[in-house]
């Protein structure tokens, strides 16, 4: 597997310094409406699989709310032992408590288990990476255990065969799996995976202006959109300090996890049909459902609709809403062949697994479909986040920003 480096940003702060509190630039939490959002959902009781480059427990917004004992032998190799600091941050946006100055989760009572997978920065020789999980296999034992969501804020630009039979095992698991779209907006990259892969929801991010970010990947495999620029997150494996501009589809989608947990903690019996549907159905947008934008997808992730409405209706339970976009219903087909544990096909090329491909990105990498400059009026994205009813509206020709959904 061909690895590269996680760029680093230059501003570093200290976590537990008193000039510096990580959650003041956590600019979302206040238009998301988080606190209102905690009165009702903290995301208690949902377990939150973080597939990444291992989980710091011992930071202090994570004591305590890493399960390093749920993750099975057989992936569990130093899963707490972070060689990029990148895992940690996204467990932290997901679950982190906030103590110590630290990030402050948007599902603060949810709990993460870690897994460690080789992506670029793994350090070490051919033994470490001998040692270190795949991610067909850490997919494959989170979706056997009791998490309920699959965070999955990396990405390649070729497809495995044996990942997409991860991906789907997981999906007929019932897991609600969500991953990163990419970085490579400015640069029209190719498609990322696992995002890219049927029963994934993709996530792209937006800035504070409610702009789509110029790194962010668009095209076909985009599902919703999220906050994913400039706010803290982990500059090094040492944990010496916060960098102050993270940016990445990465955080997008950790985010978007968040959510999720929030809407599971408050319906425990919805079933991931159900959950899928509550975001997809509250994203705000001003188009058509049935029109996704090749930049935001179905729209902004907005779980305060659902937890604001105790007569929420989120559908069938055992109807895909994406069933579409997918290429079929995967849990109501029990002949699928993801059920498999072991393909006798051949997985294509190893390609770059990657966290963050330079300075300003720090995700997966890139989607389908065409790319465009997120300067050009087509793909910039306003959102009015304050207020409980508002929507997303997007400036430019619609008809230039709807894309083909995804096909198998």
């Amino acid at each position: 597997m061909v690895v590269g480096a996680l760029a680093a940003t230059t501003v570093g702060f200290a976590p537990n310094a008193a000039a510096y509190d990580a959650q003041s630039d956590q600019w979302y939490l206040e238009p998301m409406q988080a606190e209102k959002m905690w009165k009702v959902s903290t995301g208690e009781g949902v377990k939150v699989a973080v597939i990444d480059s291992g989980v710091n427990a011992s930071t202090p917004s994570l004591k305590g709310q890493v399960l390093t004992d749920e993750v099975p032998k057989s992936v569990a190799y130093k899963v707490t032992d972070d060689y990029s600091g990148h895992g940690t941050t996204m467990a932290e946006l997901i679950a982190g408590t906030g103590a110590g100055g630290g990030l402050r989760g948007l599902a603060p009572g949810a709990k993460i288990v870690p897994y460690r997978i080789e992506l670029e920065n793994l350090k070490g020789g051919a033994e470490e990476k001998q040692k270190t999980p795949e991610a067909r296999d850490a997919i494959r034992a989170a979706a056997d255990s009791d998490v309920k969501i699959i965070n999955m804020s990396f990405g390649s630009a070729g497809p495995s065969s044996k990942e997409k039979e991860a991906i789907e095992y997981a999906a007929s698991k019932g897991k609600l799996l969500i991953a990163s779209v990419g970085n490579d907006g400015r640069d029209k990259g190719t498609i990322g995976y696992p995002a890219g892969f049927p029963y994934v929801l993709g996530v792209s991010a937006t800035d504070e202006t409610g702009k789509v970010s110029e790194f962010s990947s668009s095209g076909n495999y985009v599902d919703v959109a999220a906050p994913g620029q400039d706010f803290p997150g982990w500059c090094d494996p040492n944990f010496r300090s916060y960098c102050g501009d993270r940016n990445g589809t990465s955080s997008a989608a950790a985010i978007a996890s968040a959510s999720a947990a929030l809407i599971w903690s408050v319906h425990p019996d919805w079933t991931v049909n159900q959950v899928t549907r509550a975001l997809i159905d509250t994203a705000g947008r001003t188009w058509a459902k049935d029109k996704p934008s090749k930049y935001v997808g179905y729209g902004f992730v907005r779980p305060r609709m659902v937890l604001s409405d105790p007569n929420y209706d989120a559908g069938p339970a055992n109807v895909d809403p994406l069933a579409k976009d997918n290429g079929g219903d995967l849990l109501a087909n029990s002949a699928s062949s993801a059920s498999s544990s072991a393909s006798s096909s051949p997985t294509p090329s190893a390609s770059t697994v990657s966290q963050a491909p330079g300075k300003g990105s720090t995700g997966g990498t890139s989607a389908a479909g065409s790319s465009a400059d997120a300067s050009n009026d087509g793909n910039t994205l306003w959102m009015a986040l304050g207020a409980a009813g508002a929507v997303i509206v997007l400036g430019g020709g619609g008809a230039a920003l709807m894309r083909a959904r995804r096909a198998r």
